[in-house]
């Protein structure tokens, strides 16, 4: 079932554990620069669970398969397109950061 671009999530789904093939759907999502908080909706799932899959700790072929996917539904898109991994930022200072106010 692909529901790649409704609103919010309807209630089947909304009580479910993520799939792999929503992974795949999450993925695309992303690519396609659709909002955090619409997937949070969409999915109906903690935002921590969109992280697990964009750092493939969970469905870690996931990503590869939604390249497969992404080619087959928008050709034209490939070009245009960062795939590049999900890349975690630390909002933590950096040690070495504090010397600046020495």
């Amino acid at each position: 079932m692909a529901i790649a671009f409704l609103d919010s999530a309807p209630h089947a789904i909304a009580r479910r554990p993520l799939t792999e093939a929503d992974a795949v759907d999450i993925w695309i999502a992303r690519w396609l620069r659709i909002r955090r908080k619409d997937l949070l909706d969409r999915y109906g799932c903690d935002p921590r669970r969109l992280y697990e899959i964009w750092q493939e700790e969970r469905f870690a072929g996931a990503r590869s398969k939604a390249l497969e996917v992404f080619a087959q539904r928008y050709p034209s898109l490939i070009d245009r397109i960062d795939f590049g991994p999900h890349q975690r930022f630390e909002r933590a200072p950096h040690p070495d950061q504090l010397a600046l106010f020495e």
